[in-house]
């Protein structure tokens, strides 16, 4: 009984991790459950014993993909170093920019943010960046390493934003130049030198 559970959890995480990237790659429309079926190699008994059908599973996969980077959002912003590290140090991430972020490219699909539940995952993975971003400005302002001028909301916003606006950026050009340029605007504006910038280690994003 235990091999056949594992065997059945096993199924439903290929299943999972299958429609998770191919929803990043595709988009809702172009992630059929056939392709999910073939990328998995799980049967379609299987995938209908685990799921109600593909908004189920579309679902499962966002949530996923949101846990995933709401924790490394969470472990960059709880490390080492002072506000200001922490904010260059989610600017500065490692990214597979042409890509794009697996949480940003579910915000410009129609059928996703047409429908509260499949939206909700991305609205509290990008309210969980904001806030993390916000509080370091908070503190990075209290120790005078950002200008007072400075509101930490409104900053974090405008942050967030510039990174999913690079990957866009990006996209069109097919070079990862314009999220360069981005984020170095982005350091510029808030009064960051090359000296602030040594020192943080480069993290997956």
């Amino acid at each position: 009984m235990v091999e056949i559970v594992e065997r059945s959890s096993d199924a439903k995480e290929r299943l999972i991790e299958s429609a998770r990237q191919l929803i990043w790659d595709r988009g809702y429309v172009g992630t059929s459950p056939t392709a999910v079926l073939r990328r998995s190699g799980v049967g379609q008994g299987s995938m209908y014993h685990h799921f109600k059908g593909k908004p189920d599973l579309v679902l499962a996969a966002e949530r996923r993909s949101a846990e995933l980077m709401q924790a490394q959002i969470r472990r960059l912003f709880a490390g080492e170093g002072s506000g200001l590290r922490r904010i260059i140090a989610y600017l500065m991430s490692e990214r597979d920019v042409l890509r794009g972020c697996s949480v940003g490219r579910l915000a410009g699909d129609p059928e996703i943010v047409a429908d509260d539940e499949l939206r909700k995952p991305v609205r509290e993975t990008f309210s969980v960046l904001v806030r993390c971003l916000t509080e370091a400005i908070t503190e990075a302002r209290a120790v005078g390493e950002l200008e007072a001028r400075l509101r930490p909301e409104q900053t974090a916003a405008a942050l967030a934003a510039v990174v999913q606006g690079g990957y866009t950026l990006a996209r069109a050009e097919q070079s990862v130049e314009p999220f360069d340029r981005a984020i170095q605007g982005a350091l510029d504006l808030l009064g960051v030198t090359a000296d602030d910038i040594i020192g943080p280690s480069r993290t997956p994003s």
